[in-house]
């Protein structure tokens, strides 16, 4: 993982991203990341990030983040559109 941070700051730089912009940009994912693994639950979030609710919900305000598009990524799709397995078919028929 290391290797891959240093590669990763070394693309940075040398694309003439700054400091600040590359420090927001990985806020944004970390932040994303940890909404989505608890299901836009901000919450539990806050508790992982070890952070006050308010500061969180501040944070993703600062960051352009829209918590409803975790969520609706989140949600599992309708009993229409999801596959129906051969068991359920088997008993339907």
């Amino acid at each position: 993982m290391k290797r891959e941070l240093e590669s990763l700051v070394t693309q940075m730089h040398s694309g003439g991203i700054t400091y600040s912009e590359a420090v927001r940009e990985f806020k944004k994912r970390y932040v994303l990341e940890v909404l989505a693994s608890h299901r836009g639950n901000q919450c539990k979030a806050a508790k992982e990030l070890r952070m006050h609710r308010n500061t969180l919900s501040r944070t993703i305000a600062e960051l352009n983040i829209n918590p409803l598009q975790i969520r609706a990524g989140l949600k599992r799709p309708p009993l229409s559109e999801r596959q129906v397995s051969e068991n359920r078919r088997a008993r339907q028929s």
